[in-house]
């Protein structure tokens, strides 16, 4: 077998092969020339395709900066493409998966699951999403743009599939606080005075949108509702999920709960903490076997649940809660019903409902729109109807209370779908010193 392989037909023929599966994938046949390098390298070579790498003399003295070199460019080429057709690393940076996803969790993402994208900018700095490092500039340039594609894949986003996505809402970012919602803090404050306070805005193409880890609650064609913090999905509950959690007021009779107990329970401790005066803890965030296991211990009183209703708030959630209209009357807890837009279906369109097509209809789907003396117009064109261009879905983080989502921003389109987390590869504890901050029992832990 060894001398088999050694055969440099046959190893020609084995790598070939292997490329024409992947052109075939890549759906771009000009890639097809490229056979001729792997002729050329295997069996004329003829040219030097490795033209940084020293070919060593017999007895001649290695030369370590041309060797590390080398390596450094294999490395370069091999993790491009893996991270471009396959697998991308990904940290939870915050809480909002808390309960399924930990903060500090280094994940693999696997694209193949429901198809890689082919690069839209493809002229980018290695190993970086969006930001330069130390300088935090622009990574890509405009220079080469394509227009938006996915390959085949294993499948398509699944009702409560843990999904990687980019930040609808990322395509404009404020340059003094990267990690605000633009259009909420316009909301909030008009957008004069935000671009003033924290500009200058950054903008970014599709592909270069900061990623989100959520979970799909909801996909194109569904019904979507949540009824005292309850997600109901074409009007069934959602399934058991263990690590969905929600914040609870836990009262205590008077003193708190031991420190050592809560560790147990695998809390955040920068999610809770104790209020004397009330006595207990305002925004405890709980699962539902955490919570039962919380009211066996002795120094709890009382539990109940922080749910969140309109008319205790209504300016707040106009101005936070999707479609941010005086008439949807919607909290994080009481949502909907919410049908999410599919592929090819068309929507009866009016001004009542126009707030929660609009951004499709312009930032995802391209079209300008206007409404005119009470008449809607898309392209110029007066209309009351409008069919989708693409599939939506609903995404939510386990940590309910804790989770900028799309209750907060609306749909996510298909064209912003990354992949699927597969694995935890490592995981850190930022409130615990080294080595006590490695979580072992989470290393190569599949999700």
């Amino acid at each position: 077998m060894k001398e088999i392989f050694h055969n440099k037909w046959v190893r020609f023929g084995c790598w070939s092969v292997l490329y024409l599966a992947w052109v075939i994938w890549l759906g771009n046949f000009w890639w097809l020339l490229g056979l001729g390098v792997i002729f050329d390298q295997h069996i004329t070579k003829k040219v030097k395709w490795m033209f940084w790498k020293k070919n060593y003399q017999e007895g001649e003295k290695r030369i370590v900066l041309l060797d590390w070199l080398d390596a450094l460019i294999f490395a370069v080429v091999v993790v491009t493409f893996v991270n471009i057709f396959f697998v991308q690393a990904y940290k939870i940076p915050t809480s909002s998966m808390e309960g399924t996803l930990l903060t500090g969790d280094h994940l693999f993402v696997g694209k193949v699951a429901y198809g890689p994208k082919i690069a839209e900018r493809p002229l980018s700095f290695p190993f970086v999403h969006n930001a330069l490092p130390f300088s935090g500039g622009q990574s890509w340039s405009d220079l080469i743009r394509r227009d938006y594609r996915r390959l085949a894949g294993f499948g398509e986003v699944e009702r409560d599939d843990i999904v990687v996505f980019a930040f609808p809402h990322g395509d404009t970012v404020l340059s003094k606080d990267r990690s605000a919602d633009y259009y909420t803090i316009v909301r909030h404050y008009g957008k004069e005075f935000t671009e003033r306070n924290y500009g200058p805005l950054l903008i970014r193409p599709r592909d270069k949108k900061d990623n989100y880890v959520k979970r799909c609650v909801a996909i194109a064609g569904d019904t979507l509702e949540i009824r005292s913090a309850q997600v109901f999905v074409n009007g069934q509950p959602q399934a058991h999920i263990e690590g969905v959690q929600n914040t609870y007021t836990v009262m205590t009779n008077g003193s708190a709960i031991n420190s050592k107990l809560l560790e147990k329970l695998e809390l955040n401790p920068e999610e809770y903490w104790y209020n004397p005066a009330l006595p207990g803890y305002e925004a405890m965030p709980l699962n539902a076997e955490q919570l039962e296991a919380l009211m066996d211990f002795g120094n709890v009183v009382e539990v109940r649940l922080n749910e969140d209703l309109y008319e205790q708030r209504p300016v707040e959630s106009k101005m936070l809660i999707f479609p941010f209209a005086e008439n949807y009357h919607w909290t994080r807890d009481n949502f909907g019903p919410l049908w999410i837009p599919a592929k090819g279906a068309t929507v009866t369109l009016n001004l009542e409902n126009l707030p929660l097509y609009r951004r499709i209809i312009t930032a995802y789907e391209g079209n300008q729109l206007e409404v005119v003396d009470g008449q809607i117009l898309i392209n110029g064109q007066v209309t009351t109807e409008y069919v989708f261009q693409q599939d939506y879905y609903f995404m939510m983080g386990d940590n309910r209370h804790n989770s900028l989502d799309s209750r907060y921003w609306g749909f996510v389109p298909e064209d912003h779908i990354v992949g699927k987390p597969r694995v935890i590869w490592f995981s850190t504890d930022k409130h615990k010193s080294f080595p006590r901050n490695i979580r072992w029992k989470r290393m190569l832990k599949f999700v």
